[in-house]
């Protein structure tokens, strides 16, 4: 008989590119200079240079309007991560607090969210500027999204108002680089499997879906349903590893 999990995670904040949409939004936005932008995009995840040192970049070979920025929200939600809707719905269900925490664009970002659920204040990305004509004209260069470290800066000031245990799921290294200010990190390799990041995670879930966050969240006396039952076969099938810091979530969710 398996046992049941002595507690459940009171909080999951969720990463949006390549972990809530398969989309990576400045790659969408920047048709012209793709090629270079996914380059640094690449190395900024791979921990290879800081965010700071590239973000700014990116945005002005993009440079995207008010339209292009709502297409790209339009976007996430097209091309949502399996169980997606889901997995959020069944979290708020269970009481558990969802946010998402981003360093996209707000505006884009917020779209997606809406879809799930989860409300403007809960939702954490970039603000973006427009000039009267809709022109692109800058982004809050203030915002700590928008350089390293800033996922754990802003998870900080969240922290009073999260139910805990508080557990992060991402796909980058300024996803990692929160981990020491949340209960768990999860490394959703479903997309993009980055080495460096799923290497010093605390859970993988190399599953194309995010079924098995849900049973990562609630355990196994979590509500029946066709997304949790797929999360648990995934952890059965072993999409989902475990480090010696999470031995004790695998043990619960096995029966091991």
């Amino acid at each position: 008989m398996r046992r049941a999990r002595e507690r459940a995670f009171g909080t999951v904040i969720f990463d949006c590119d390549s972990t809530l949409s398969t989309v990576e939004g400045i790659e969408e936005l920047s048709a012209g200079h793709r090629e270079e932008v996914e380059a640094l995009t690449r190395a900024v995840m791979h921990g290879e240079i800081r965010l700071e040192e590239v973000y700014a970049r990116r945005l002005e070979l993009a440079r995207p309007d008010r339209a292009a920025v709502q297409a790209l929200g339009r976007r996430y939600v097209e091309h949502m991560v399996a169980d997606a809707p889901e997995v959020v719905a069944a979290l708020r269900d269970a009481g558990v607090v969802v946010r998402v925490l981003s360093g996209g664009l707000l505006p884009a970002v917020r779209v997606l969210a809406a879809e799930l659920g989860i409300a403007a204040p809960d939702v954490a990305a970039v603000a973006v500027r427009f000039g009267d004509d809709g022109s692109y004209a800058g982004f809050d260069a203030a915002s700590p999204l928008a350089r390293a470290g800033g996922k754990a800066e802003v998870v900080r000031t969240w922290r009073p108002t999260l139910r805990p245990p508080v557990m992060l799921v991402g796909d980058g290294m300024t996803d990692l680089e929160a981990q020491a200010v949340v209960d768990l990190f999860v490394a959703f390799a479903g997309v993009k499997d980055r080495e460096p990041v799923t290497s010093a995670a605390d859970v993988v879930v190399r599953a194309p879906s995010l079924a098995p966050v849900l049973s990562l969240a609630l355990g196994n006396d979590g509500p029946r349903g066709a997304a949790y039952d797929r999360g648990q076969a995934f952890i059965e099938d072993g999409m989902v590893t475990f480090t010696s810091r999470s031995a004790h979530i695998e043990a619960a969710l096995t029966g091991g």
